[in-house]
């Protein structure tokens, strides 16, 4: 295998994301859906190992980043080891605790890193980072939706601030007139900021412009930290260029189906969207779950009677009040778990059933439901939205394979649910 760049991400979804991008800008990318325990397909330029580790505990998310470090570092192409991508959110979800911080803390560390750059910029969702500050659209960070998010509310835009907090390095900041003016004074601003004794710098980026700006600047840096917007970037550095090669996957077969536990403002547009268009949607009762009713068997029966007609949806998706409502009820922890558990349950079932077309909605449901599918590997595709492909993956399931696509909350346009399956068959 001759691996150029190893990656890391902290939830499912956002390993999608950023494997999306490099595929885009034409590497070959496998994703791990944990630390691989042996090698990944022959051929590819990039892994990108999936983690869970965005709301567990610091301690805890360092261990699990540091053995997919270790892992990766053995894959180097020629004997030298890979460069190093930490992915996180796009909006930087996280805790004053971490985990952006102390994961970096602890990779920086372990490569011996002295400097690093974070940026959670992704233009072409509409995330865009400006003197230092994350906006969502036209909206601070701190008053989009993600004020409200049950594990990780972000009340804060200012990401030196944000990231300030969470490590004991220094940060600073590249603004936007050393980035607009391009590779050498995005240099002199490094070097001047490593004389100040910064160890991180978050990075202005409003545009692909600016990161492309940026990519030759992060060529042979050990360790790079981002949202998945820094990867298209990324290939050049290595001689690839896009190709629709990278993106092949097998032909589309099988029943269609949607999943989704994702609470987020752009979720809740999508289920309103799949409904409003006439097709069948089945909504989950978190307060039944918890009574010990077998809400997955009974999507499971009402499944059966719809799915040969087209896709079908199945969703705790709610607004934040009714959430916070049945949290309220049976705490944070439980309630997510709960749902999470059944919708595993209800997509094991649904590939059982013969679908071999699954979205799943939602970074802690794509985790649980892959999980509960069996699948180690998954192979990238082609781009559904922005940070949102399809992936072709085997399972003891469905052991010929299924596509699959694992979307972040805050991804897709509002017809998303309705127009994947089409985008599928055009690929």
């Amino acid at each position: 295998m001759t691996l150029l760049l190893g990656c890391i991400a902290d939830d499912f979804t956002g390993a999608t994301d950023l494997a999306n991008n490099l595929v885009r800008a034409g590497m070959r990318v496998v994703q791990s859906i944990g630390v691989p325990a042996g090698p990944v397909d022959e051929g590819v330029d990039a892994v990108v190992v999936a983690l869970k580790s965005r709301t567990i505990a610091p301690a805890d998310a360092i261990a699990q980043s540091l053995q997919a470090l270790e892992w990766l570092q053995a894959q180097g192409a020629n004997g030298r080891a890979p460069q190093i991508y930490f992915k996180y959110c796009s909006t930087f979800d996280s805790t004053p605790q971490g985990n952006i911080g102390p994961v970096t803390d602890a990779l920086m560390d372990a490569l011996g890193c002295g400097f690093t750059i974070a940026t959670p910029a992704f233009p072409d969702n509409q995330r865009t980072v400006f003197k230092g500050h994350l906006f969502v659209g036209d909206v601070l960070l701190s008053d989009s939706g993600m004020r409200n998010h049950p594990l990780t509310p972000m009340t804060d835009a200012n990401l030196v601030r944000v990231l300030q907090a969470q490590t004991r390095r220094k940060v600073g900041l590249i603004d936007h007139v050393a980035v607009a003016q391009g590779e050498a004074a995005i240099r002199a601003r490094i070097a001047a900021l490593q004389a100040e004794g910064v160890g991180m710098a978050v990075v202005d980026a409003v545009s692909n412009d600016d990161l492309l700006r940026l990519g030759p600047v992060l060529a042979g840096m050990p360790l790079v930290t981002a949202g998945s917007g820094v990867a298209i970037g990324l290939p050049a550095n290595f001689g690839i260029q896009p190709t629709a090669q990278a993106a092949a996957l097998p032909t589309a077969t099988g029943l269609q189906a949607v999943v989704s536990g994702s609470c987020s403002v752009a979720t809740n547009a999508q289920v309103a969207h799949f409904i409003a268009s006439g097709r069948p949607a089945l909504a989950l009762e978190p307060l039944r779950i918890a009574a010990g009713e077998d809400e997955a068997g009974k999507a499971l029966a009402w499944a059966r009677q719809h799915i040969a007609s087209g896709p079908v949806l199945i969703y705790s998706t709610a607004e934040s009040a009714a959430v916070k409502a049945v949290q309220g009820r049976l705490g944070v922890e439980q309630a997510g778990a709960l749902v999470e558990q059944t919708i595993a349950a209800i997509a094991r079932g649904l590939v059982e059933m013969g679908v071999r077309q699954l979205v799943v909605a939602g970074g802690e449901t794509s985790g649980a439901c892959v999980q509960a599918l069996g699948i180690e590997q998954m192979r990238i595709g082609p781009q559904i939205d922005p940070g949102v492909p399809w992936c072709h993956a085997a399972s003891l399931l469905a052991p010929q394979g299924l596509h699959l696509t694992l979307k972040s909350g805050n991804f897709g346009t509002t017809d998303f649910f309705t127009k994947a399956f089409g985008a599928l068959q055009r690929a």
